[in-house]
C-alpha cells in the first residue's frame, strides 16, 4: 500500500476482469484463508454483516500481506464514515443504495481532499498514509481511489445513466438482492424481469464507459455476466460457502451418504 498504486482500478480501466469473493464471516483468520484462495479482490462488508471500523481494520492489515485487492462496503454512503474507511487506507470503496446523481456527486466529494472535494485532512493519524511516510500523500492519494456504487433499485435503475455520467464514480455494482425486492419480486433475483433489467443495466453502463459489477454465486449465471462485459464478478460468499460445505457434510453422514442436505431457497446469497 505504500506506493499507493490501485492495481484493481488499473484493470479495469483497462477491461481486465476481476474475480472476487464477499467476506461476511467478520474475521480476519477468515480473510486470510480467503486471501490465499486466489482471488483477485475481497470485499469486507459493513452493510449485512457485522463488521465494525476495527473489525475492517484488522482484516485489512491481515490482506496486506497478500496479492489481493480489499474492497470495502460501508453501511452507508455517510461523508464521516467514508472518511473513516480511506484513513484507514481503504482505496476501493462499494457503496449501497446509490438512487440518484446527486448523491453520487456528493460520495465523489467525499472521497476526494479539496479544493475538489471534501475528505477530512487528517493524514498523520491515518494508516493510509502510513502516518505521512508515504511521500505526497495528500497531493497523490485522490488518484488512486475507485468509487464503485451500488444500484439496487427502481429509482437506481431509472437514474442509472446518470449516475454512471459522473465523473469520479469508477463503476457500477447491480445488488440483485433488493433489486429484486424493488422490482417486486421480493427472493427471487432470478426471476425474468429481474434478469431482464440487470441485463439492460449492464449494456448501459458499459455504454457509458465504466466498469460494471455484480455478485452471481450462481456459476453459470457468473459466466454469462462476465461473457456480458461485467469486469468485477464476485462469485461467492464466505458464510454461504461454509454453510453448504457444513450442511453437506452432516447430510452425508447423517442420511448414510445417499443425501445431500437441502439447499436455502434461491439467493445472490
Amino acid at each position: 500500500m505504500s506506493d499507493l498504486l490501485n492495481t484493481f482500478a488499473l484493470n479495469l480501466q483497462a477491461g481486465k476482469p476481476q474475480i472476487g469473493l464477499w467476506l461476511a464471516l467478520a474475521d480476519p483468520y477468515c480473510a486470510e484463508i480467503s486471501a490465499g484462495a486466489g482471488f483477485d479482490w475481497l470485499l469486507v462488508d459493513g452493510e449485512h454483516a457485522p463488521n465494525d471500523i476495527r473489525s475492517t481494520l484488522r482484516q485489512l492489515q491481515t490482506l496486506a500481506a497478500y496479492p489481493v485487492t480489499p474492497i470495502v462496503r460501508p453501511p452507508s454512503g455517510e461523508t464521516w464514515m467514508i472518511k473513516q474507511y480511506l484513513d484507514l487506507g481503504v482505496q476501493t470503496i462499494l457503496v449501497p443504495m446509490v438512487e440518484n446523481a446527486a448523491q453520487a456527486s456528493e460520495l465523489v466529494r467525499a472521497t476526494r481532499y479539496p479544493p475538489q472535494g471534501i475528505r477530512g485532512v487528517g493524514s498523520a493519524l491515518a494508516r493510509a498514509s502510513r502516518w505521512n511516510q508515504v511521500p505526497e500523500y495528500l497531493t497523490r492519494a485522490d488518484a488512486e481511489i475507485c468509487l464503485l456504487v451500488q444500484i439496487e433499485s427502481r429509482a437506481g435503475l431509472d437514474a442509472l445513466d446518470e449516475i454512471a455520467a459522473v465523473e469520479g464514480v469508477s463503476g457500477l455494482f447491480i445488488g440483485p438482492a433488493d433489486l429484486s425486492a424493488s422490482l417486486g419480486h421480493l427472493g427471487n433475483p432470478n426471476h425474468p424481469e429481474v434478469i431482464q433489467a440487470i441485463e439492460d443495466a449492464v449494456k448501459r453502463i458499459q455504454a457509458a464507459g465504466k466498469a460494471a459489477g455484480i455478485l452471481a454465486t450462481d456459476e453459470a449465471q457468473a459466466r454469462r455476466y462476465l461473457d456480458l462485459g461485467c469486469t468485477f464478478v464476485a462469485v461467492g460468499v464466505d458464510t454461504s460457502l461454509l454453510a453448504k460445505a457444513a450442511r453437506d457434510l452432516a447430510s452425508r453422514f447423517k442420511t448414510g451418504g445417499t443425501a445431500n442436505a437441502p439447499s436455502p431457497g434461491d439467493s445472490v446469497y
